[in-house]
């Protein structure tokens, strides 16, 4: 993938992706504000939203450990993963062993991140997404654009044309004279996902929750489609990020009140799965839990970065953010886009590639993200953190060892202007004689900085260099006085 700048050039001329996501955000956001407003406390809900999470991160291993005991009286077993290819191993493994070839899938970010689909197909094996908008993803050949609609870059018609034209190829095809009305599309994708969920024997998911202190493991879906993977297949493998761990019941009915508001709009989940390893008469003979740390425990070690775990994936931020909406979810080349993909890829994959370099640069600093934030995550804090280890390095966890990063390369001339601008500052005479000489050839300076500079000017003007300085004024006038 490109840097983030080269990528949003591309996607924000593209019109129709700029209509379909400001018709989206837009309802969105106004329907959550009027969700949340309904709550006399929902800012203490999201103080104590954040400090269940702070509370757990501090003491992870200890609940991780607790959740792994649960999970095995009940019938489970848990696997660990240090990273997304050993993820992907395992369960290969566990596909294989059961000598099936197709999956159905509940939608998941954590599959996404680990890229398992693709690791499957390379093994032999097919995995079918069941989530409608995954679905669409899926079929179109796509890459989701969004954490809770992958699809909200596409519009209805062009839904329609995806589902004639390939649902034939991944099973029961589209129904003939199929329109473009979402009772009809909505319909088609149903007969189609049916035969799926009857004939597949293993199904994978991920979980919103795990709640430590029973083994117990939550999806919140607003289709139904999560739960009939989660209880037809004989064998159920559940893919899920460390941070995901809550340390009782209690602590998750603060997140049930507060993930349904935030990202649906509404006062809860239509439906709200739970299961507690396996049991014998009813759901899937074989659980197996993959916990995924895939630099999460990297994360976890930067004191300022860590509040980026706390995100309980509602998507909020998304939806208020001025870059996300003229630029789309593809222009962040990851799982996560948006703000909380801004300040969370960089730290999972470390700053590997100029992509990751440019994401905590892909943001207006205005706030709004971390206004909305159901558990508090101080985004443009953490956007400046990193801002400051891409420009400067410094020290950083990677892979579980502390590491010295070096100054990104491209910022190597910002580095020396700022460098040169200190030191001019710091010598009056020489900031007073080069103000002067900027206000005599005033009407020669151009509009646009040529070279490295013209990045910065292709979307703003400079501005114009006043005829006095304001320390000559102030010599001159004594303030205004005269």
């Amino acid at each position: 993938m490109p840097a983030f700048p080269e990528a949003a050039e591309h996607s924000t001329r593209d019109l129709r992706l700029r209509a379909n996501l400001r018709h989206a955000t837009g309802l969105i956001r106004e329907r959550r504000a009027r969700a949340v407003a309904e709550l006399a406390d929902w800012e203490r809900l999201r103080a104590a939203g954040a400090a269940i999470k702070d509370r757990t991160l501090r003491h992870l291993d200890h609940y991780l450990l607790r959740l792994e005991e649960r999970v095995t009286a009940a019938g489970g077993t848990v696997h660990w993963a240090a990273d997304a290819a050993e993820a992907n191993r395992i369960v290969t493994g566990l596909v294989r062993a059961t000598g099936e070839r197709e999956v159905v899938k509940v939608k998941s970010m954590a599959t996404q991140e680990t890229g398992l689909n693709e690791a499957l197909a390379r093994a032999g094996i097919r995995a079918y997404e069941t989530d409608l908008a995954e679905l669409i993803v899926q079929l179109g050949d796509d890459t989701p654009s969004h954490l809770l609609v992958p699809a909200v870059h596409r519009n209805r018609t062009e839904i329609r044309d995806i589902f004639r034209e390939r649902m034939g190829h991944w099973g029961r095809p589209a129904p003939e004279g199929l329109g473009d009305r979402p009772a009809e599309l909505a319909e088609a994708a149903r007969l189609h996902l049916r035969e799926k969920f009857l004939r597949a024997r293993v199904g994978i998911s991920g979980a919103n929750f795990m709640v430590a202190e029973t083994g117990t493991l939550v999806v919140v879906e607003s289709e139904g489609n999560g739960r009939m993977c989660l209880t037809l297949p004989e064998t159920l493998i559940s893919v899920v990020g460390i941070e995901k761990t809550v340390p009782t019941w209690q602590d998750l009915e603060v997140y049930l009140q507060l993930l349904p508001r935030s990202s649906t709009a509404e006062r809860m989940n239509p439906y709200t799965s739970m299961w507690t390893g396996t049991t014998e008469d009813d759901g899937p003979r074989h659980f197996h839990l993959v916990l995924l740390d895939n630099g999460r425990t990297d994360t976890l070690a930067d004191r300022v970065g860590r509040q980026a775990l706390r995100c309980i994936r509602c998507s909020a931020c998304l939806n208020v953010c001025p870059v996300y909406e003229r630029a789309g979810g593809h222009a962040y080349g990851s799982p996560y886009p948006g703000p909380i993909g801004a300040i969370l890829t960089p730290q999972l994959r470390g700053l590997a590639s100029p992509l990751e370099e440019s994401l905590p640069f892909a943001s207006t600093l205005c706030g709004a993200c971390y206004q909305v934030c159901p558990v508090a995550i101080d985004i443009p804090q953490v956007l400046l953190h990193l801002r400051e280890r891409v420009a400067e390095g410094g020290e950083a966890t990677v892979r579980g060892t502390r590491t010295v990063i070096r100054p990104a390369r491209r910022h190597a001339l910002e580095r020396r202007l700022m460098e040169t601008a200190a030191w001019t500052l710091d010598h009056p005479g020489l900031l007073r004689r080069g103000q002067r000489l900027a206000a005599r050839t005033r009407r020669l300076h151009p509009r646009r900085l040529p070279g490295p500079g013209r990045a910065w000017t292709e979307s703003r003007e400079l501005p114009t260099v006043p005829p006095e300085s304001f320390r000559d004024w102030w010599a001159r006038t004594r303030g205004g006085a005269r």
